[in-house]
């Protein structure tokens, strides 16, 4: 793994631990999720409580993914840094705040997931490719409806995008600096 990857690795992993302490400090256990038994994930533990929910948390990706299916359906390769991100750990989405105000990472929850996750990731680069628009790959959504974080696949630097536009202000030059930058809520 080279350095960027390697930084990007340990951004991940640095933020999903304190999520996960944060949690456990303020609840006493793990973060919670609503147990939906059609979507089973690698992330749960123990048992689903008397209101259907089961405690969760970030898990390693043990399988082989990849991002060729995608690549070979828009005729181009996506930036390293998200095929790294969307395939180093299974998640629900984590909220956090930068100096854009609140957000969650988009991770996926099992591989049923990454594969659903692909598809809205194509159907994306299609409408930018349609709207004659440089391609970014969304990461995060935001507290405005129509307003995601995405990395441009060129640079790989880290924009706010109103969606069905053009990235709109730039807040980091990669997404492990940008990773660094958050505080989780």
């Amino acid at each position: 793994m080279n350095t960027s990857a390697q930084s990007l690795v340990t951004s991940i992993d640095t933020l999903t631990d304190t999520f996960i302490e944060q949690t456990k400090l303020a609840t006493g256990k793990l973060p919670v999720v609503e147990q939906d038994a059609d979507w089973p994930s690698p992330c749960e533990v123990g048992d689903v409580d008397d209101a259907g929910f089961i405690q969760w948390q970030p898990c390693k990706i043990s399988e082989e993914l990849g991002f060729e299916n995608v690549e070979d359906a828009i005729g181009y390769g996506l930036h390293e840094d998200i095929k790294q991100f969307f395939c180093h750990c299974y998640a629900e989405p984590i909220s956090a705040s930068c100096s854009e105000g609140g957000l969650e990472l988009l991770f996926a929850w099992s591989k049923a997931d990454f594969d659903r996750l692909q598809q809205n990731i194509i159907g994306h680069l299609l409408m930018k490719k349609r709207l004659k628009q440089e391609p970014t790959i969304f990461f995060a959504i935001t507290d405005e409806d129509d307003i995601n974080l995405v990395i441009k696949n060129d640079t790989g630097e880290v924009w706010v995008e109103p969606i069905g536009c053009e990235p709109k202000t730039l807040i980091a030059n990669n997404l492990a600096e940008f990773l660094g930058t958050l505080t989780t809520n």
